[in-house]
């Protein structure tokens, strides 16, 4: 991370959120709540008559203002089919970004909800209607800027990032080396053998912290990682647990699902592939950002030999999970 991005954070004070939001179009009163967001910069923000916003800043140098810009147009797609999604505000630049000073900013409606409640049937099955509503949209073109899925280039990049940062104990390098090259084989024959499968605009990064569950259903947020994959991307992120119990919310979703839009039973195959990317991609995340004086407060072990003997477990545990038969749905479950 360069130390121009790390200053654009810095100068990031009260006094310039505010500055910002009026520059935007709107008056604050002063009201201000830093939400949980480590990518970028996100607040709470109180209007002159009470009402809420929430402010998005954008990491310097992470997006380009196309890929942005599709974000947004796929978002307010999203809201014109009455999606439940959260689409940003017009700014009095008459788009939806806008530039102040060193910063990107995005201003969305504060809308309030609980975390959806992922042991309850009738939740799994809304989320799997919700999802395949989006779907169906996402579907209709592709995304032209905002990128492709692409395992390799998340196992290279992540790989990269943590031996990048140095914080790996000597002891462990030997084993980390040849684990995480097993792992990048097996992530590898895991896609492979599953063939050529549809690429279609996707949430990316649809896991229940970016679902708020309000009286009339859920309601998705944040399109920050939207991207041209799998189905399966949005899927998975709802399924946790041991083997039968996964099975057992599997055939939730997908009846959900499936009311909406035929789901290729071949995506299952990637399941336990998607959750050991994530987990390396959360390693190579941290590592790249490291950096940014947010990240070593929030990750205070990362540097500690423990985390990393406790990493080095996860994986050979997942190694074991690439090579299990995957989870099997028939149309008629449940």
């Amino acid at each position: 991370m360069s130390d121009q991005t790390l200053q654009a954070y810095a100068d990031l004070s009260p006094s310039a959120i505010l500055d910002a939001l009026e520059a935007a179009g709107f008056t604050p009163d002063g009201r201000i709540t830093a939400l949980n967001s480590y990518e970028n910069r996100v607040y709470q923000l109180g209007l002159e008559g009470g009402e809420l916003i929430v402010a998005k800043f954008y990491r310097p140098g992470r997006w380009s203002d196309e890929t942005i810009a599709e974000e947004h147009e796929f978002a307010r797609e999203l809201a014109a089919a009455e999606l439940p999604v959260v689409a940003p505000l017009e700014l009095a630049n008459g788009q939806s970004l806008i530039q102040v000073g060193g910063h990107r900013l995005a201003v969305f409606p504060s809308i309030g909800g609980r975390p959806p409640a992922l042991d309850d049937d009738a939740a799994l099955r809304q989320m799997g209607r919700l999802i395949a509503r989006l779907h169906n949209i996402g579907a209709l073109k592709p995304f032209r800027h905002r990128r492709e899925f692409d395992p390799g280039r998340v196992v290279e990049h992540a790989l990269a990032s943590v031996e990048q940062v140095g914080l790996m104990p000597d002891h462990l390098m030997a084993s980390w080396a040849a684990l995480s090259g097993h792992i990048s084989d097996r992530i590898q024959l895991r896609f492979q053998e599953a063939g050529e499968l549809r690429s279609l605009r996707i949430h990316g990064d649809c896991h229940p912290g970016n679902v708020l569950w309000r009286d009339d259903g859920p309601w998705l947020l944040d399109l920050d990682d939207a991207c041209n994959g799998p189905a399966i991307q949005d899927l998975w992120m709802y399924l946790s647990g041991d083997r039968d119990y996964q099975a057992a919310r599997l055939a939730q979703l997908l009846a959900g699902y499936t009311a909406f839009r035929e789901f290729d039973q071949r995506e299952l195959s990637l399941i336990e592939a998607l959750r050991t990317l994530r987990l390396l991609h959360f390693l190579g995340w941290i590592a790249e950002r490291w950096a940014d004086p947010a990240f070593p407060r929030a990750f205070p072990d990362f540097g500690e030999t423990g985390f990393w003997e406790r990493q080095v477990l996860s994986l050979q545990e997942q190694l074991g999970k690439l090579d299990e038969p995957p989870l099997e749905w028939h149309p008629a479950w449940p």
